[in-house]
């Protein structure tokens, strides 16, 4: 170690309050750092884990490959393991109590689908032959159905088909085709097939709720296949990485597969997508993010070095007097920065894990009890992210301590030791407006001229509060505009449980409607009465989408006017005043029967098929007050008839429980019941369609107690599964945003307090001198209370439109994959303005009030802090 390098270690102990400052500047900027790494990394595997414990472990699925396209998959070198199944078929359950599910659904796995899937048994064992089957327990319980072990089942195995329809294969996916009273469904190209019951399973978690077929899975051995008997493959591949898509198309075409499938919900958590939009969007947001927060870290980092080489000029001009080269100071700075970074660096990783792990331990509970999931989220770190962590932290410390080591270098002997270069007093320099003085009084004038005196302070000051205010609102923003993207792209089932009558509702139906309503576990429930009718618009009016296919070919309009359906939805009373409360309509005009009013839903949500973004536009351009004609076209009328006209009381984005807005091309009105029987004559009794939609806290046994009890040609379909996926998502996504939030929040008020701390400290002689020429305590306060206003407005000034800047920059990069329009998070600017004047005269005052127990005549004989 040579002389200069000593020197600086000696400094570093002997001036051990400022070290420790650095330090703990830099431990934390690491911490943040690795905090951000790490929570991006658990929350991709909480959510990988999640997804294989509902849909299995598998990447690529080739569908209907024979015994040779089967050996092209297991010998490619991307391939890892291979699962083989096969759907037999459908089965009619003989005794069924559920009319809505009234089949037993055949699969087949090999041994290898056995683990890859999440198959739990209850009791017995899984098939090892071919006519070995285990059986959902759900027959039993939803079905009343009941198999015991070693039972023999003989089968008919058939495919659902329908009449007329012949490109669509019916899966169990696709809820039970019903028509009226019968289901319009039937199940054809039977074949006999006996299985021996072996085991009972927990219900399947890849089963959806809606599902017409009860799972029972059968074994299908490999070496039992023929040369063209069809099986799925199902990969599992060695690497997950973004050449799958090609390789997996490649494979496909070669050896003459169907296009493969892939499993995307997984793939996304592997940050692996074949949306060049999404991947340009996910790619370009971490590159925004990750410089906000380098940023963030080399302002926290670098006002601790600055004020570091600032308090040691005079030691650094006093090595130049003795020889000290411009290239030994300026190494002595980078010395200082990676003594500061071998000591803070791996304090910073440590603290920022188990900052990050306490904060998972606390939060699992909450997480797991109230979104039911299976999988705990759990600190998970990765060669990598500790890479990143360590690679971010360096390159940080090397920017920050940069600019400090040039100016050290720069440092003359003469200049350092009478510390002339630190403050500036020209007349124009120190020169302020008599307007400050006259409405402020002479504290003011006082304050300002402190902070034009010594501009490197006061511009490291205000640096530091607007890369605080940069750093909240762009994070605040990102992280509102994720979750308003995770709305967007989910289909927006916001119920459990709905029923449907088959035919014109009865009195017994409706009662028992309000049966199922007072069920217990049934926390919400909803009639909606619904009927389609149409109306013409003006081109005006029309959606954007639309008006650019008017513009192409004109043709289209109609007298000037172009066709658009509507949905009328009418809720019962309860249902309408709690919406007309949330949207702050009244409720009173829209029961009054005298002039029809109704709720539009003007603003949607879709995904645009031609580009695969998701899209939230205006369903119609219209303003409140405004009328439109509600016309209905009879089957034995030639043309429509105008029924009547609604006028709109509202204009609203707010979607009430069951209702699905109608799509580009139609407008969703919501009505009272009193609107709706207004509206309806005899001939139109017939068309309206009457809905009950449940929220419970069980939904499976809310669906079984409605099976028990209904009579009549009423169907029940349970769509919780739907539902409760998509809060998992937006619930796991809000902790993920609030957390990161809160993070840059505690970084952003350590940032400030540690500047304006620091910059108070280093000016005790400049305030002893103010009260030694007579300056009162109170006129003291005054003081630093307009430097705290004069901060906060300069901060704001350039913090506001920088972080506008970015955070359209931001909403840019979300345009690659959705669409809708930038709009300014005011909430966020009024907290923000806010905080800044809180925190600023906060750290102020905390600052002052230890410079106010300094003795004035010792301060100033100090030379140095």
């Amino acid at each position: 170690m040579n002389i200069v390098n000593k020197l600086t270690v000696r400094h570093l102990k002997q001036n051990k309050r400022r070290t420790l400052v650095t330090i703990i500047g830099v431990i934390i900027s690491v911490a943040m750092v690795t905090a951000v790494a790490t929570l991006g990394v658990s929350f991709m595997d909480l959510m990988q884990r999640q997804s294989i414990a509902s849909d299995g472990e598998w990447h690529v699925l080739y569908k209907d490959v024979n015994k040779e396209q089967l050996n092209a998959i297991k010998n490619d070198k991307e391939t890892k393991k291979v699962v083989l199944s096969r759907d037999r078929g459908y089965a009619v359950l003989e005794g069924g109590q559920n009319e809505s599910k009234p089949y037993l659904f055949v699969k087949e796995y090999n041994a290898q689908g056995f683990k890859q899937f999440p198959i739990e048994l209850s009791s017995g064992r899984l098939p090892k032959e071919s006519n070995e089957v285990v059986l959902s327990e759900h027959i039993a319980t939803n079905a009343k159905v009941e198999y015991k072990l070693g039972d023999q089942l003989t089968l008919e195995v058939g495919q659902r088909t329908m009449p007329g329809v012949t490109d669509h294969v019916f899966e169990q996916q696709d809820p039970l085709q019903m028509e009226d009273e019968k289901t319009s469904e039937s199940l054809t190209n039977k074949t006999t097939a006996s299985y021996t019951v072996v085991g009972i399973i927990k219900r399947p978690t890849w089963e959806p709720t809606w599902a017409p077929g009860y799972t029972i899975i059968s074994y299908v051995d490999e070496s039992t296949i023929g040369a063209n008997d069809p099986v799925n493959a199902t990969v599992v591949l060695n690497k997950v990485k973004s050449s799958l898509f090609d390789h997996a198309k490649n494979l496909a075409k070669k050896n003459q597969i169907k296009s493969p499938q892939f499993n995307n919900q997984l793939l996304r958590y592997y940050g692996v997508t074949n949306n060049d939009n999404l991947h340009r969007t996910l790619m370009s947001l971490m590159a925004i993010i990750m410089a906000v927060i380098i940023i963030g870290s080399v302002s926290l980092i670098y006002n601790a070095f600055a004020i570091s080489v600032s308090e040691r000029s005079r030691h650094l001009g006093m090595l130049a007097s003795v020889g000290a080269t411009k290239r030994q100071k300026r190494n002595s700075v980078f010395f200082e920065g990676i003594i500061i970074g071998c000591i803070s660096i791996p304090i910073g990783i440590i603290a920022g894990l188990l900052g990050i792990g306490v904060t998972f331990w606390s939060i699992n509970s909450v997480i797991q009890g109230a979104l039911g999931l299976e999988e705990k989220l759990t600190l998970t770190v990765t060669p990598l992210s500790l890479f990143i962590a360590c690679v971010v932290s360096m390159v940080t410390i090397f920017i920050s301590t940069y600019l400090p080591a040039i100016k050290a270098s720069k440092i003359s002997a003469i200049d350092a030791i009478r510390q002339t270069a630190e403050v500036k007093l020209t007349g124009k320099a120190v020169k302020t407006s008599k307007l400050v003085r006259k409405l402020f009084g002479i504290e003011a004038e006082i304050g300002l001229k402190n902070l034009k005196r010594n501009k490197r302070k006061y511009q490291a000051t205000v640096f530091s509060l607007v890369i605080s205010i940069v750093l909240f609102l762009t994070v605040s923003y990102f992280t509102d505009n994720l979750k308003k993207s995770l709305v967007l792209s989910q289909d927006g089932v916001n119920y459990d449980i709905s029923v449907s009558n088959g035919d014109e509702l009865t009195e017994s139906n409706l009662r028992m409607l309000q049966s199922f309503s007072s069920l217990e576990g049934v926390t919400e429930s909803s009639v909606v009465r619904e009927l389609n009718m149409n109306t013409w618009m003006d081109e005006a009016a029309l959606p954007d989408e639309i008006q650019q296919t008017v513009k192409q070919d004109r043709s289209i309009l109609e007298n000037g006017k172009y066709p658009i359906y509507v949905q009328i939805h009418a809720l019962n009373e309860k249902n309408l005043k709690a919406y007309a409360k949330e949207i702050n309509a009244d409720y009173e005009r829209l029961i009054n029967i005298e002039e029809m009013t109704g709720i539009v839903i003007d603003t949607i949500p879709y995904q645009d098929e031609a580009t695969a973004k998701y899209v939230e536009t205006k369903s119609i351009h219209t303003k409140t007050g405004q009328s439109i004609d509600l016309n209905f076209n009879y089957e034995d009328a030639e043309k429509e008839t105008l029924i009547n006209k609604v006028k709109i009381a509202a204009l609203t984005d707010k979607i009430p429980m069951g209702i699905t807005p109608a799509g580009v091309g139609g407008v969703t009105i919501i009505v009272s019941e009193q609107a709706m029987d207004h509206l309806l004559n005899d001939k139109l009794q017939k068309y309206v369609q009457t809905y009950l939609y449940l929220k419970s806290n069980d939904p499976m046994k809310t669906q079984q107690e409605m099976e028990e009890i209904k009579e009549g040609n009423l169907y029940i379909h349970n769509v919780y599964q739907s539902r409760q996926q998509e809060e998992q998502m937006i619930m796991l996504m809000s902790v993920f945003t609030y957390g990161f939030i809160a993070l840059i929040t505690a970084i952003s008020i350590a940032n400030i307090f540690n500047t304006i701390s620091t910059s108070i400290s280093l000016r005790k002689r400049e305030f002893a001198m103010l009260k030694s020429v007579g300056m009162t305590p109170k006129g003291f306060n005054k003081m630093i209370n307009y430097e705290s206003m004069f901060y906060g407005i300069k901060a704001l000034l350039y913090g506001l439109p920088l972080s506008i800047a970015v955070m359209y920059l931001i909403h840019r990069s979300m345009m690659n994959s959705f669409s809708y329009g930038f709009t300014l998070p005011w909430i966020s600017i009024i907290y923000v303005v806010a905080a800044v004047f809180i925190i600023v005269c906060s750290a102020m005052l905390y600052s002052s009030s230890k410079v106010k127990k300094e003795n004035i005549v010792d301060t100033l004989k100090q030379e140095s802090i």
